[in-house]
């Protein structure tokens, strides 16, 4: 068994499902928390590159899905009378960002309309979930995070955080090439009859004002979570060094390659949306007004108003 179970934040499974009843409602959910960061769009297409061939791979948004499938069969000769055959799967979901969170859920094997002569299913099913973390863990950059931390975390020599990683996940599979150095494309130039879109290097502060077709014209990016919890969307960020951040905030929306954190924004603000937050590496400024309470916005638009490079827009519902 997998030693990150120790990790695990939280377990469930319904009290008939533990009395050896399986209702539909009934189900394992495992959560690992991983204290290391993944947000650089390079980096989660290097690990969907790198496991590909290993599990059925997917990505939406800021999530990572990794499957495993395997065949069941009620007897061992496919030529006997009476055989069956069914095919199960158990997905692990990566949820990226500040914190690297493993999620899985273990259903009733009915929801795949097996039949009863199935054993073990939640057993194989909980096994192999933890041998995909142990394997995603082992092989990909997020091993290289996981050394890292250990190292600065309990003072490690590299020597020592590698051995403790491998004693960390005992059920890895070995993939060879797993790390590929992922590029991700740049824009595609405008087609016709299509908006052109944005393209910055990052060297140069933006002029303003913002573009308020921005999301007609930058790819989504990966969701920032703020200290009050709130997820804070993200249009045309490019990578975790700031360089390059476009637009944040779907309500309260600030172009941070323009913004210059005069904080005016801060000042204006009735309900104390905005507060500072260190973005080091941005041409612009090297902090700005970060929306970690964009839900209270009331949609006055002082902040609009007063931002001296017209940074901001605010989409008001009404």
């Amino acid at each position: 068994m997998s030693l990150l179970l120790k990790d695990r934040v939280y377990t469930m499974q319904a009290s008939t499902a533990k009395r050896g009843v399986y209702p539909m409602h009934g189900y394992k959910l495992g959560l690992y928390r991983m204290p290391i960061k993944l947000d650089d769009p390079a980096e989660i297409k290097s690990i969907l590159e790198g496991m590909k061939k290993t599990f059925d791979m997917d990505q939406y948004a800021d999530r990572i899905y990794a499957t495993y499938n395997w065949i069941e069969e009620n007897m061992p000769d496919p030529d006997a009378d009476g055989y069956e055959s069914i095919d199960l799967s158990v997905t692990v979901e990566i949820v990226t960002g500040e914190v690297i969170d493993a999620i899985y859920q273990i259903y009733p094997v009915e929801k795949f309309a097996a039949p009863q002569w199935v054993r073990n299913y939640r057993k194989k099913a909980d096994h192999f979930a933890k041998m995909i973390i142990d394997t995603l863990l082992r092989n990909t950059i997020l091993s290289d995070k996981m050394v890292e931390h250990l190292m600065k975390s309990e003072k490690m020599s590299e020597v020592q955080a590698l051995a403790k990683l491998d004693e960390l996940t005992p059920l890895a599979q070995i993939v060879l090439d797993a790390k590929p150095i992922a590029k991700v494309e740049p824009p595609k130039p405008a087609i016709e009859g299509k908006k052109h879109v944005i393209t910055r290097d990052g060297e140069a502060a933006v002029p303003g004002p913002i573009d308020v077709d921005y999301k007609d014209k930058m790819d989504p990016s990966p969701v920032f979570k703020t200290k009050t919890g709130n997820d804070l969307k993200t249009w045309g960020r490019v990578g975790a060094d700031n360089k390059v951040m476009g637009v944040w905030g779907e309500f309260v929306s600030v172009d941070f390659d323009i913004c210059v954190a005069d904080g005016a924004c801060i000042d204006a603000c009735p309900v104390a949306v905005f507060e500072f937050f260190d973005f080091p590496g941005n041409a612009a400024s090297t902090k700005k007004p970060l929306q970690i309470n964009e839900p209270d916005c009331i949609f006055c638009i002082a902040c609009e108003n007063v931002c001296p490079p017209v940074a901001i827009k605010i989409f008001s519902p009404s």
